[in-house]
C-alpha cells in the first residue's frame, strides 16, 4: 500500500494575529518535507466568533504559493456557489495550477451558516439530490466541449461554456457517512472521504459503500479510500490530550504517543485507506513537527 499525507488547515487564523495564518504554514509546511503531498481547507464562514477565512479565496491563494503541493477543499459545501460557477472555478485553477486540483464536495450541514447568509437550508435528502445535480453538472461541463444543457431536479444550466476544459480532469472526492451521499460517492466519485471517526466507525460505513458498489457494478478497489481529522502527537498521553484541548479523543482523532497514534492509523490502513488528511495540532511548533514526521509518518 502507497500511503498519501495532505494537510488540513485551519479554518482562519488566531483572534488579532491575522497573519499567522500563512507565517505558521511557512514555519511548517518545509519540515515536513515531501511527507506532505496536499494541502486542504475546510468550506465554513465562521465557528462562533472565531476568524474564519472563505475557502475558495484560500485555496487559490494556496496553489500559488505553494506550486509543489496539490490543492482541495475537504470538503466543499455544494449549495453554498452556484454549480455552473464553480464548475468553472475548478477548471479554471485546474489550468492556473498546472492540474494541481483534487475536486471535494458534500452537500452541505451547518444550518446556522445557511440561515446567517441568506441561503435556504432545505431537508437532508434535498441537499443530496442538490449535491447530485451539482456532479452532474461539473462533470459535464468538465468534458463537453462547446455549450452543455442539464435539467435537473434542483439545478439546471442552458447552454453553458466551460472553455478551456480542465485538463486533466481533476479527480472528484465525495465526502459523507450517508448512506444516499454514499451511493453517489460509489457511482461518480474516485475517492471517498470520511472525517473524524474511529476505525470501527469507518469499517461499518465502509460494507454500506461496498453494498453501493456491487449494486452499481463498480469495482470497490477502484474507489479510493481517504480519511480526514485530527492528529495530536506528543511524548506522553497526558501532553497529548492537552494538546487536543479535550476536543479530540481517540473517539473522533488520532490522539496520544507516537505507539498510540501508530496503532490508531494502522487499524485505518487495514480497512484499505491509503489517503490520509491530518490537522496536525500544535503546529508550528518544530518539536511537533518532528514528532509527527520523523516518528508517525515517515514510520507508516
Amino acid at each position: 500500500m502507497t500511503l498519501e499525507f495532505g494537510l488540513g488547515l485551519l479554518a482562519g487564523p488566531p483572534k488579532g494575529q491575522l497573519h499567522r495564518f500563512i507565517e505558521d504554514i511557512d514555519l511548517s509546511l518545509p519540515r515536513f518535507g515531501s511527507l506532505i503531498k496536499s494541502l486542504w481547507m475546510t468550506d465554513h464562514f465562521f465557528w462562533g466568533d472565531d476568524p474564519t477565512y472563505e475557502a475558495w479565496t484560500v485555496m487559490s491563494f494556496l496553489a500559488a504559493h505553494f506550486p509543489q503541493h496539490q490543492i482541495g477543499p475537504i470538503v466543499l459545501g455544494q449549495s453554498y456557489r452556484n454549480p455552473a460557477l464553480l464548475a468553472k472555478m475548478g477548471a479554471t485553477l485546474q489550468t492556473l495550477s498546472n492540474g494541481r486540483l483534487i475536486m471535494a464536495l458534500g452537500a452541505g450541514w451547518k444550518e446556522d451558516e445557511y440561515r446567517a447568509y441568506g441561503y435556504e437550508f432545505p431537508r437532508a435528502g434535498i441537499r443530496i439530490e442538490q449535491l447530485e445535480d451539482t456532479i452532474e453538472i461539473v462533470k459535464r461541463m468538465w468534458t463537453t466541449p462547446g455549450k452543455v444543457t442539464y435539467q435537473g431536479k434542483h439545478y439546471q444550466i442552458v447552454d453553458a461554456i466551460c472553455e478551456p476544459l480542465p485538463d486533466p480532469i481533476p479527480p472528484l472526492m465525495i465526502g459523507g457517512g450517508g448512506e444516499k451521499t454514499m451511493r453517489l460517492a460509489a457511482q461518480h466519485a474516485d475517492l471517498w472521504n470520511l472525517p473524524d471517526c474511529t476505525a470501527a466507525k469507518y469499517g461499518e460505513r465502509l460494507a454500506i459503500l461496498h453494498r453501493h458498489c456491487a449494486e452499481l457494478g463498480r469495482d470497490p478497489k477502484t474507489l479510493r479510500l481517504s480519511w480526514f481529522g485530527r492528529l495530536a502527537v506528543a511524548k506522553t498521553e497526558t501532553e497529548a490530550i492537552a494538546l487536543s484541548a479535550g476536543r479530540w479523543t481517540p473517539d473522533n482523532a488520532v490522539v496520544g504517543t507516537v505507539p498510540q497514534a501508530i496503532q490508531q492509523i494502522q487499524a485505518l490502513m487495514a480497512l484499505g485507506i491509503d489517503h490520509f488528511i491530518f490537522t496536525v495540532l500544535g503546529l508550528p511548533d518544530p518539536d511537533v513537527v518532528d514528532l509527527v514526521t520523523e516518528n508517525v509518518l515517515a514510520k507508516l
